[in-house]
């Protein structure tokens, strides 16, 4: 059986060269190939030993992703349903914008987090994806769309990891991939413009931090633990006190000053004068209490599995003003690629699931959601 390449980052990818007899510039010449000109033919690597690609034929493979279907958005997002075997598909989003063009990537087959409001945490969860079927979202999409838009230019400039799955509970995997797009001889991103985005899991929160840090989005999603317990089971494990701490330390090693909180509008749940009072104090505590932070409020995408609304424009609007009038900088997400499901929440591929999602989506539906005092 052969090796897919694009299971590693650049060190290993040395490591497998010089397992092979060949130095490390060789190395950074084939992961050249592979990611900047988007190249999985040996023959094509006109400046490597006939010897080694004579190696590489007998050992090696650079294979993407099958494309199950492909969506194109009135404005613009393009989505794409990859096959990642056994029954699983898994989804990706490119969002271009006047200043950048952003991909949102997927990292687990479905999720085992179970969020409310989302509709991969309905569908339950299968596996986690590899480096290799993580970094194959990126690939494909960059050289598609240089193709596409006829440009040898770097068309994706930001990567979002908040497509399908919980990032922080595939950590092995996670972290070579992000480095092969942060490697100025990969995709050369910055790591202002590459976001993680997670619902809390501490402790590889700490280890991201020391091992690749990079922008840190936290899907926060309400104001106080017992709610927060309902939206987002995970808040049991890693209550609010625990998660703000985390954010701080986390801060120290960040390459922006700022964690983003993301926070879901829902009619009548999380959506009230009071739960915006309540962020305030949330993050505005004393201390260590105190996270420096913006908020980016996400108009609900609905699916009738949820049993939530979407809270009206001027709801978010008032709730955004409460924010921003304590000075803490509040953006709304401009909804994008809904027409196609590609909005944030509505990515569903398809999902073996080996889990109970069904019974635990049950049991949360039956947890009664108290409105603010």
């Amino acid at each position: 059986m052969t090796t897919n390449l694009l299971d590693f980052d650049l060190n290993g990818l040395t490591a497998f060269c010089e397992g092979l007899g060949e130095k490390r510039f060789r190395a950074t010449q084939l992961f050249r190939w592979i990611h900047q000109r988007g190249a999985s033919d040996f023959d094509q690597m006109s400046d490597l030993a006939k010897s080694l690609r004579e190696k590489l034929r007998g050992c090696a493979h650079v294979t993407a992703l099958p494309v199950v279907t492909e969506h194109i958005s009135a404005d613009g997002t393009i989505k794409w349903l990859f096959d990642v075997g056994d029954g699983n598909a898994v989804e990706s989003v490119f969002i271009p914008e006047d200043d950048r063009g952003t991909l949102c990537v997927s990292s687990q087959a479905g999720c085992a987090v179970g969020c409310r409001f989302c509709s991969t945490g309905h569908q339950g969860f299968s596996r986690n994806l590899t480096t290799g079927e993580i970094i194959a979202q990126l690939w494909y999409a960059e050289h598609f769309l240089r193709k596409r838009f006829n440009t040898d230019e770097r068309v994706i400039s930001n990567v979002v990891m908040m497509g399908m799955g919980e990032p922080l509970q595939n950590y092995s995997a996670l972290v070579p991939a992000l480095r092969t797009m942060l490697d100025d001889h990969g995709y050369g991103l910055s790591r202002r413009r590459v976001t993680v985005s997670t619902s809390g899991v501490v402790p590889f929160m700490d280890r991201l931090a020391q091992d690749c840090p990079v922008a840190l989005a936290v899907s926060l999603h309400a104001p106080n633990d017992a709610l927060r317990d309902n939206l987002v089971p995970l808040n049991r494990k890693y209550p609010l006190k625990e998660l703000l701490q985390a954010c701080n330390r986390y801060l120290e090693h960040a390459p922006r000053d700022f964690i983003t909180f993301e926070y879901c509008m829902l009619d009548g749940v999380n959506d009230q004068a009071e739960h915006a009072r309540q962020l305030i104090d949330l993050v505005r505590g004393q201390g260590a209490d105190n996270v420096s932070c913006k908020f980016n409020l996400i108009p609900f995408n609905p699916f009738p599995a949820s049993g939530l609304k979407r809270s009206s424009a001027s709801q978010v609007a008032a709730f955004s003003k409460l924010l921003s009038d304590a000075g803490i900088v509040t953006t709304v997400r401009k909804t994008r690629g809904d027409d196609i499901d590609a909005a944030c929440g509505q990515l569903a591929g398809d999902v073996r699931d080996r889990t109970r999602v069904e019974q635990r989506m049950a049991k949360l539906r039956t947890i009664e959601i108290k409105p603010a005092a």
